[in-house]
């Protein structure tokens, strides 16, 4: 068992190691950290919506920036659109499943703000529709996703693709980025900047 616990770390290394030597990846992922911090500046917002684990992640990453991540600083607005039960409960029971984060997205984004998408796929329906609705509204989005990027990659503005195939290994990738996002945003705008 223990060479089994082994080989589970060491593949998360592997899928880790592939991020660091992919420059395209890394300048992706310094596009939307320059992107947040310009946007929270302007005193914008971020939106995040995911299914599963990736609403966990969503969650997550909205809570780093409305608490704080590493350091005692202002709160940064960051929304989850996957924790009002109430609002998911009722989009999903008038007009379908699919549009519980489109909805939302309608009615609290704004021009300047944040669409962060996140799936392992990039095949949601959910989630692609919330980016058309980004669209519509002229909300800069990121996709957050795996594999081949799917169809979210084709719509996001920014579209970060984790390089593996493993549902576990993208997951752990993802957050992994969504921390280097919050971490490059406080210092940035609170701290002394990253070099």
């Amino acid at each position: 068992m223990k060479n089994y616990i082994k080989n589970q770390v060491k593949k998360s290394y592997e899928t880790k190691q592939n991020i660091y030597n992919n420059e395209e990846l890394l300048d992706k992922i310094e596009q939307v950290s320059k992107l947040c911090v310009k946007l929270y500046k302007a005193n914008k917002k971020t939106l995040l919506a995911g299914n599963g684990g990736s609403a966990a992640d969503a969650q997550h990453i909205a809570a780093e920036m409305v608490g704080r991540y590493g350091f005692d600083r202002p709160s940064l607005p960051s929304l989850a659109l996957t924790t009002d039960t109430s609002v998911l409960t009722a989009i999903g029971n008038d007009y379908g499943y699919e549009q519980v984060f489109s909805r939302q997205l309608e009615s609290m984004g704004q021009e300047g703000d944040l669409f962060i998408g996140i799936s392992t796929s990039g095949n949601s329906q959910n989630i692609i529709n919330a980016f058309k609705s980004a669209k519509e509204k002229n909300i800069k989005s990121v996709a957050l996703v795996g594999k081949d990027g799917g169809e979210m990659a084709k719509l996001a503005d920014y579209a970060i693709i984790v390089p593996s195939d493993i549902t576990p290994r993208i997951q752990e990738s993802h957050i992994l980025i969504g921390h280097i996002l919050c971490d490059i945003i406080e210092k940035e705008i609170f701290g002394d900047g990253v070099s």
